[in-house]
């Protein structure tokens, strides 16, 4: 049988490309506890700091959704054993939130469980997916080992929810097999990793790299490498520029006295430039770089928009 005049791959790309359409690049006005285990602070800087908006295929959106979809299977699953599960708040129809640094710093949980056949205590939720290859390494070594930054949710989240127990639910993609862990919450622990947060959120500067290596394999593949490693030059935005201060009280501040947007104002902070570009001088509202690659020198000085996209137009980003 000849399959090609059955076969839609135009019309696959265009469901992709769909996905794509009507996903809204916009970066969290926080930091997620869904990343807080991330090792390197560095990239977690970034992203909060929204130097860089990764972008994301339509086929990886969809798988994205495909995750979201299991949640609501498994608080369904969780019910139909005899668990009382809240996966919303009343007051939000939302899922449950906790703040910590003043608001810069934030966790949801996937919800709160009560009625488990393993103890009469409620506990946090936390619901994922995985590959039969990650399953298995869960299954065999547990979260803490084989999943660290799904297990960093698991205390903070317990920490902040004001509870000491928490269940983790993984479904195998390629079987639908169930694992289950119950965590119980480290004080200590969950502190540590919510004082990383208030020292990245805090920091003026990015921190200190995971590894000066670029090739090294904790840094391959993260998508502020060439930020980090490489020639790419930051977005423009109001947290990249050395004007703003993030607040205590979860709010920004600006030097010049502007309102939280960016502006023509917008100065890079120097020591996330390009490697290529090396500051020379600096006076209140300026810095001067020289091209080492070049070897020709120019100022950022209200002109942060036109230096960020020719840039981009000569490839160099």
């Amino acid at each position: 049988m000849d399959l090609e005049a059955y076969a839609t791959p135009e019309t696959i790309q265009d469901i992709y490309k769909h996905y794509q359409a009507k996903r809204k690049n916009e970066h969290r006005p926080h930091l997620g506890g869904s990343q807080i285990g991330n090792e390197c602070s560095r990239a977690l800087w970034y992203q909060f700091r929204h130097a860089w908006t990764p972008l994301f295929e339509g086929r990886l959106l969809r798988l994205f959704e495909t995750g979201d979809r299991e949640e609501d299977r498994i608080v369904s699953n969780l019910r139909a054993v005899g668990v009382t599960v809240w996966e919303r708040d009343p007051d939000t129809g939302k899922q449950v939130r906790f703040e910590a640094c003043g608001g810069h710093f934030a966790l949801s949980l996937d919800g709160v469980g009560e009625g488990f056949k393993e103890s009469k205590k409620p506990h946090t939720l936390e619901f994922k997916t995985m590959n039969d290859k990650n399953f298995k390494a869960t299954r065999n070594m547990g979260v803490e080992k084989s999943k660290p930054i799904y297990w960093a949710q698991c205390p903070v989240g317990m920490l902040l929810a004001g509870l000491d127990r928490c269940y983790f639910f993984a479904v195998n993609k390629n079987t639908d097999e169930m694992y289950g862990e119950r965590i119980k919450l480290n004080k200590k622990e969950a502190q540590g990793l919510i004082d990383k947060a208030e020292k990245i959120v805090f920091s003026t500067l990015p921190p200190d790299k995971i590894s000066g290596d670029a090739s090294d394999w904790r840094c391959k593949f993260c998508p502020y490498w060439a930020i980090c490693h490489g020639c790419k030059i930051p977005e423009v935005s109001c947290r990249t520029c050395a004007h703003v201060t993030p607040e205590k009280d979860g709010t920004w501040s600006c030097a010049l006295g502007k309102p939280a947007v960016t502006c023509d104002d917008h100065l890079y902070i120097p020591q996330i430039m390009p490697k290529d570009l090396e500051m020379t001088d600096a006076g209140d509202d300026w810095v001067e770089y020289e091209d080492l690659d070049t070897g020709e020198t120019f100022r950022n000085n209200g002109n942060s928009r036109e230096i960020f996209e020719g840039r981009m137009r000569d490839g160099n980003a």
